[in-house]
């Protein structure tokens, strides 16, 4: 399964969401991030290459835009935010079918959004972090079945 996560740009959760599950290292499982309004080649957010450096995983270490060759690659998109949802299909009308909010398509009860930590202390971004490790495994479950 082919996942794209996608956030505004790049930097902070989309980042984090791919080396969490990237991490896992699932069979059959391929993970990529990109930003709605991301430049290619920035670094990531200097408190989320912290965390995920913390937590010894493998990350993309700077930010990539959104691109039609990766969105017909992907087998799910998940954006953090309903409204990234809303501007990426405003775009690409045609991936519809195969695009969620990360938090809905695991069925999750916190809201529709993913804390964006953007500007954050580390605080800050370590509460994103922690909240994705949890929507991760909750993807993890779902993934493997034993969520309905």
């Amino acid at each position: 399964m082919n996942i794209y996560f996608i956030c505004t740009g790049n930097t902070c959760r989309s980042p984090m969401a791919e080396a969490i599950l990237r991490s896992k290292a699932l069979d059959g499982v391929t993970v990529r991030s990109a930003g709605i309004h991301a430049g290619d080649g920035f670094p990531i957010a200097q408190n989320a290459k912290q965390l995920i450096e913390e937590s010894s995983m493998p990350y993309t270490p700077v930010s990539s835009s959104v691109s039609r060759e990766d969105l017909v690659w992907a087998d799910v998109i998940l954006t953090m935010t309903e409204a990234h949802k809303e501007a990426l299909l405003f775009s690409f009308p045609e991936v519809k079918h195969k695009t969620f909010t990360l938090k809905g398509y695991v069925q999750s009860t916190d809201g529709r959004d993913v804390l964006d930590p953007f500007g954050g202390d580390l605080d800050t971004y370590r509460r994103t972090f922690n909240e994705l490790s949890n929507i991760m495994d909750e993807l993890v479950q779902k993934m493997a079945g034993d969520q309905s």
